[in-house]
């Protein structure tokens, strides 16, 4: 329930704190007082549009806060945490929401930063305003719709359509993104299989690219320093080696040792060593010539290979590395292709069971909906008479179509009214006019009770235009509401105003110079009798209008 409003600079308001109660209560006053004002600010405080012209004349801004006492559990409470907003489940919820001179405005949920949507959203399940000219409850055919479950108590159907609606939607797209996944490979099958085939013949390997060019590089390398342990070979082990001439020399050398000691001693022992030397080195260069001999055809193969796997590189615009991948992805595309059909048929399935799982719920609903649209009917109907509404009717418009799925259900519902016999029944936004209209939001909320309805609700003047015993209706009619939810009415009836449990004045008064401001304050026992005789007789109140007052607060 709204437990506070407290309003700063707003139009003619200077600052007023208003304390509410739950029950009945009403705020009355003089034409011109500041009662849509005060409405105004309040819907400011929900998220309404600001305007600058709203800012009382001479000061920077305006502000509106309103506390609301809310329950741990109330919807609100999950949409300020899935919103951020921290909130203590045992303190009151404080919409606050400031108005600058120049146009701008800001938002604030327990002093935190809000949207004026946030605002708007909490707003929606907070308070409903009514009056002759605000058809904010009706003129969305989709809450009529809500009404209707609400009274019926099919909230738990409607959720339960609305899973299996997802449900049947979700399957739909999963079969949709397959189906075409199957024909966008049907349309590739020829590629596919060539393509696959080419990478299963050329086999290619992770990392196999590096490997054969270093392997490459390698023989390269060894090519040309194969050569020149070649020439080396020809020169120590050739046709024109030179060892069998040392040697032979060597021979006659020695030979001739004897004959001239101490001359070729040291000569044969160099040349001896140089033998020893030379056949080391031959050696040593056929040692190397055999290790670092290689196989020209082995050094082809690669070349050719590495040119292989180079062209499909190219030809399939990947890096070769990541050929191995591109073979494992068309073999899962050729698998998709072979399985999809099969897979297709059990998605179609699958979708087929999902629709039928939700038509059955949803004709279910339906039927619940049929129901309930004629309790609903016969329990407005009765509210009718005494609102001097006893010619009309009150009809719930309900086209049912089972190839409509949508995600409440297969039906479409409107209210229509036929507000006198004869004439052409049609909906209730078009054909009842403003005192109508509010009088049939009032049956409507009397027979929704406590379903279906935000937990304040404000009433701007419904009664306009009606006294009497219709205004004694509207009034009796209040007073239950107000049983079970909380509610405001702004009114100029006296026996709506003696029906209530607390009775706000609204009024003008000096604020400094020419300067008028708007005061509201709870009256008391004498000043409700005084304000409900005005009420009766006008501005000149008399005794007999003083009796009367006193004896509509005794009625009441």
């Amino acid at each position: 329930m709204l437990s506070q409003l407290s309003i700063r600079d707003i139009v003619l308001i200077e600052a007023l704190d208003i304390d509410f109660s739950h029950g009945l209560s009403v705020l009355t006053g003089e034409t011109g007082a500041g009662k849509s004002i005060l409405l105004d600010a309040l819907s400011m405080a929900l998220g309404a549009r600001g305007d600058a012209s709203l800012v009382r004349h001479g000061a920077v801004q305006g502000q509106v806060i309103a506390l609301f006492d809310l329950g741990g559990s109330h919807p609100v409470r999950d949409m300020l945490r899935e919103s951020g907003i921290e909130a203590d489940p045992s303190e009151p919820l404080i919409l606050r929401r400031v108005q600058t001179q120049d146009g701008r405005t800001r938002g604030f949920v327990n002093n935190q930063p809000a949207s004026a949507g946030l605002l708007r959203m909490i707003g929606r399940d907070l308070v409903e305003i009514h009056g002759q000219h605000d058809d904010r409850a009706l003129v969305d055919t989709g809450i009529h719709r809500e009404l209707l479950d609400a009274f019926g108590g099919l909230k738990s159907q409607v959720l339960d359509v609305e899973a299996l609606h997802g449900a049947w939607r979700g399957a739909e797209r999963v079969l949709t993104d397959h189906r075409k996944r199957v024909e966008d490979a049907a349309r590739e099958a020829d590629y596919l299989h060539a393509a696959n085939g080419e990478l299963v013949a050329l086999a290619p390997e992770p990392g196999e690219e590096a490997d054969l060019a270093e392997k490459r590089a390698v023989m390269m390398r060894a090519e040309k320093i194969a050569g020149d342990l070649s020439d080396a070979h020809e020169v120590l082990s050739g046709q024109a080696s030179p060892v069998p001439q040392i040697a032979g020399l060597l021979r006659r050398l020695e030979r001739k040792a004897a004959e001239a000691p101490g001359l070729l001693e040291e000569v044969n022992e160099a040349l001896g060593h140089a033998l020893d030397h030379l056949a080391d080195a031959q050696g040593l260069i056929e040692t190397a010539v055999n290790t670092g001999e290689f196989d020209p055809r082995q050094l082809e193969a690669i070349e050719e290979r590495l040119f292989a796997l180079r062209a499909a590189s190219r030809k399939f615009n990947v890096a070769v590395d990541d050929l191995p991948a591109l073979a494992v992805d068309f073999a899962d595309q050729l698998a998709e292709l072979d399985a999809g059909q099969s897979r297709l048929a059990e998605l179609e399935k699958g979708v087929d069971e999902a629709r039928a799982a939700y038509d059955r719920a949803a004709e279910d609903l339906s039927q619940a909906r049929q129901a309930a649209k004629d309790d609903l009917v016969a329990a407005v109907m009765r509210e009718l008479p005494d609102l001097k509404l006893e010619r009309a009717e009150f009809i719930v418009q309900m086209e049912t179509d089972a190839a409509r799925r949508g995600e409440h259900g297969i039906d479409d519902i409107e209210f229509w009214v036929r507000t006198n016999p004869g004439t052409r029944a049609g909906p209730m936004m078009k054909v009842a006019s403003g005192g109508e209209l509010s009088r049939f939001l009032l049956a409507l909320k009397v027979a929704l009770a406590d379903r279906g309805s935000a937990p304040t609700l404000v009433f701007d003047e419904i009664d306009t235009g009606v006294g009497g015993a219709v205004a004694d209706a509207i009034g009796s009619r209040l007073r239950r509401l107000a049983e079970t939810v909380q509610v405001l009415s702004v009114t100029h009836a006296p026996q709506v105003a003696a029906r209530a449990a607390e009775h706000f004045l609204i009024a003008k008064k000096p604020a400094g110079g020419e300067t008028l401001a708007t005061s509201v304050h709870a009256m008391g026992a004498e000043q409700r009798r005084e304000e409900i005789a005005r009420m009766l007789a006008g501005a000149t109140i008399t005794d007999e209008a003083r009796a009367a007052a006193a004896q509509l607060l005794k009625a009441s």
